[in-house]
């Protein structure tokens, strides 16, 4: 399983898009590729970064389309991503897959940012409403999720194909919910809003690397953190990941890239 960052960054970063991963999996019928989630910047850095590397799948290609929660950074680039499959000339089904009052909640923002224009497409929506307890298998995936501490109700994700598993968080601060559904995977993804030990709603740097080392994780990567954090503390986030022994804990960048 290869993980590929297309955005690392929170809702109103000006450097970087909205937190977003492309994930190459090995389903029952060969390689599957999986969006998590897609907020209002991340269309464009998905297109930029998949015609960029030769050896990615085309963008045309993408298999499915993971949205934790119904917040803009997170679902709102769905109507650019799905214009843009009908400008190019998608014919192959896309599947969606989210919490419940996903298939309401995606038509009606493509109806309002484009209205008429669904009628059109040459391919299907497939969308997958998927509860906490309730695994879903799909494309020869496992997908189980589990409620975060977030404003907005948000779904952390487990993924797993034949040879790996990892955990991705969306957005929240943990639960022990998503602590178990995060156990003994090969990486957790976790949103880090602040340097802060405990912050209401959000992830953080400190907790996400407590929480890593309580799942048994041995990889974590610290996204989605506050654009000033970021800009003003960064040796601060680096001394705490130098600091997290028997654990591997990554920073990345748009585009970087992770084997587990």
């Amino acid at each position: 399983m290869e993980i590929v960052f297309i955005g690392v960054g929170e809702a109103f970063d000006q450097n970087l898009p909205n937190c977003s991963a492309l994930v190459l999996a090995e389903g029952g019928q060969g390689a599957k590729s999986i969006l998590l989630d897609c907020g209002f910047t991340v269309p464009f850095a998905l297109w930029r970064t998949m015609l960029k590397e030769p050896d990615l799948p085309g963008p045309l290609t993408l298999d499915a389309v993971w949205i934790s929660h119904f917040h803009g950074d997170h679902f709102f680039g769905l109507p650019a991503l799905l214009l843009r499959f009908y400008e190019e000339g998608r014919t192959e089904t896309l599947h969606l897959l989210g919490q419940e009052g996903m298939e309401k909640t995606v038509l009606a923002a493509m109806d309002l940012a484009y209205p008429g224009t669904r009628a059109k497409f040459a391919f299907s929506l497939e969308f997958h409403e998927i509860s906490p307890g309730a695994p879903l298998s799909l494309l020869g995936l496992s997908l189980s999720a589990a409620h975060s501490e977030h404003p907005r109700p948000n779904l952390s994700l487990r993924l797993e194909d034949a040879n790996a598993s990892i955990f991705y968080s969306g957005d929240g601060r943990p639960t022990d919910a998503t602590l178990e559904l995060a156990r003994d995977a090969h990486l957790v993804i976790h949103e880090s809003f602040s340097l802060e030990p405990d912050t209401a709603g959000h992830g953080t740097v400190p907790g996400s690397i407590e929480f890593a080392r309580r799942a048994g994780v041995p990889e974590l990567a610290l996204v989605h953190i506050r654009r000033d954090v970021r800009a003003e503390h960064m040796q601060d986030i680096r001394q705490a990941m130098d600091q997290a022994q028997g654990l591997i804990v990554h920073l990345p960048e748009p585009g970087d890239r992770l084997r587990v």
